[in-house]
């Protein structure tokens, strides 16, 4: 799956207060490191970030884990699942 399909999917499910299985890639930037592959198991996409408070707000999707109520965000280009199915980026 295509990833701008892969996220225009997810935002769409999320839309409808559905939720979804994906997996990506961590990056801290600030810090220079990551701590492997993350797996959300059900998890929504919630509002984009202000332009201005993050530096790649653009690139950044904010998402709420439902099995833990923690809010996080992941880079779009380090998307690497989506329901089971791999995303690529072509």
């Amino acid at each position: 799956m295509n990833i701008w399909d892969a996220i225009h999917r997810m935002r769409d499910l999320s839309r409808e207060g559905k939720d979804f299985s994906f997996s990506f890639m961590s990056c801290d930037l600030e810090r220079g490191r990551s701590e492997g592959m993350v797996e959300v198991l059900h998890g929504r996409l919630t509002s984009r970030e202000m332009g201005s408070k993050y530096k790649d707000a653009d690139i950044i999707e904010r998402y709420i884990n439902l099995d833990t109520m923690e809010p996080r965000r992941f880079y779009q280009p380090l998307l690497m699942t989506f329901n089971g199915e791999n995303v690529t980026m072509s």
